[in-house]
């Protein structure tokens, strides 16, 4: 099945099972399978080889899944066996605190440049460089040849940011603003709503 389109939902899964045999690495263990990832993850175990069936045969029968092997086969996959440079779109308490956020860097995903609109705030010292107007986004991105980029503005100038990192040749858009991006098709969006899960959370509380 290696080679075929992969549903969206299986791509899901996966960063969830490398994080998975990561800590099952550190831990010094060397084989797992499927069934002992079902129970860590609270997946299926019919589901978890199926997922990975999509990508060729990792495990070997009688033994299961090499852990280090298999955590470096979906790294490979995932195109996270390299580091990633970020650009951030919006240095307000948001975007300050996604700037902080060690678990990018740690990961492989560098925050390398960092944009605003707001006078008061372009010009402060980040990382080697300052916060730049978002002005410059454009000419500062696609001259970093960025691909991925963080939109962490109100929702009322997330759409204007996202075209002008669509026309750098940004392809790939974390969103934290609350609201739906349209996008060409060979752009992928994720987003990030936290009031929306918290208004999900309210449901089962009542």
């Amino acid at each position: 099945m290696a080679g075929a389109e992969v549903p969206d939902i299986v791509i899901g899964r996966l960063p969830i099972y490398l994080r998975a045999l990561t800590l099952l690495a550190e831990a010094g263990q060397e084989f797992t399978s499927s069934q002992e990832l079902g129970q860590i993850l609270s997946i299926g175990s019919a589901q978890i080889r199926k997922d990975l069936s999509h990508f060729g045969e990792f495990g070997k029968q009688g033994t299961g899944y090499e852990v280090s092997y298999l955590r470096d086969q979906i790294s490979r996959i995932l195109h996270v066996d390299r580091d990633w440079s970020l650009a951030l779109v919006g240095f307000g308490d948001l975007g300050q605190a996604i700037a902080h956020y060690g678990g990018f860097s740690s990961k492989g995903f560098h925050i390398t440049a960092v944009f605003d609109a707001d006078p008061e705030v372009v010009g402060q010292s980040f990382g080697d460089g300052a916060v730049r107007h978002v002005d410059t986004l454009k000419e500062v991105v696609s001259d970093m040849r960025i691909r991925m980029a963080i939109v962490a503005v109100p929702a009322a100038a997330a759409q204007d940011v996202t075209d002008m990192l669509i026309e750098a040749d940004v392809k790939a858009i974390l969103n934290y603003a609350p609201i739906t991006l349209s996008v060409p098709s060979h752009v992928h969006v994720q987003y990030i709503d936290p009031v929306a899960h918290l208004q999900k959370m309210t449901y089962y509380l009542a």
